[in-house]
């Protein structure tokens, strides 16, 4: 059996894509690609965390004007790399995520692929603050995030729905949350996991 790597993205590490991490897939998580099919993606899209831009990627292909941003300079090196070579109209930039405010941006659709489930819980609140920064009202936010039906003490943070609905309990409405995966490079290849979907009001 592969070992469990410890895969935590703190605010505050090195580059995480010196080498392929475990959740860099190369391809749209599952769940998102169905919101994308199912036309929830809506407006300008900001991906929150995007690594090598395949969600931010999968939007521009689907014509919205798309941002993505990440703390890895290599990240986004990458993906710029890959909107070249698919001849894909996104921007990537290297940015602070509790920070959008500096933007000086909004957006009616954020994407959140294991992004909110690497911050402990004193820096959640902030977290969702720089969110509320960039969303418009109405605007939508999506988040894929570990689950506390994940077993182990490896990897993520592990959400409970308390969590969810704690930090996101002032100027959001949680239309769902619903039990998923999310595809990971390991064995086993999933992580249990949320999909979260809310409106800013």
């Amino acid at each position: 059996m592969t070992p469990e790597p410890e895969f935590r993205r703190p605010v505050h590490i090195g580059d995480s894509y010196e080498t392929t991490p475990p959740w860099d897939i190369g391809r749209p998580q599952t769940d998102f690609a169905a919101l994308a099919e199912q036309g929830e993606l809506r407006g300008r899209v900001l991906d929150i965390g995007c690594g090598t831009g395949e969600h931010a990627l999968l939007a521009a292909r689907l014509g919205h004007e798309a941002v993505g941003i990440d703390q890895s300079a290599h990240a986004i090196e990458l993906a710029q790399q890959k909107a070249r070579e698919r001849d894909l109209t996104a921007q990537f930039l290297c940015r602070d995520a509790l920070a959008l405010a500096d933007l000086g941006e909004t957006f009616d659709t954020v994407l959140d692929c294991g992004l909110f489930h690497t911050f402990d819980p004193e820096l959640r609140a902030v977290y969702v603050e720089s969110i509320a920064a960039v969303v418009r009202p109405g605007g939508r936010y999506f988040l894929l995030g570990c689950s506390d039906r994940q077993p182990g003490t490896w990897g993520p943070y592990r959400l409970s729905r308390t969590d969810i609905e704690t930090a996101f309990v002032k100027g959001w409405h949680i239309d769902s949350i619903t039990e998923t995966v999310i595809d990971i490079l390991m064995d086993p290849p999933t992580l249990q996991a949320w999909l979260v979907s809310m409106t800013r009001t």
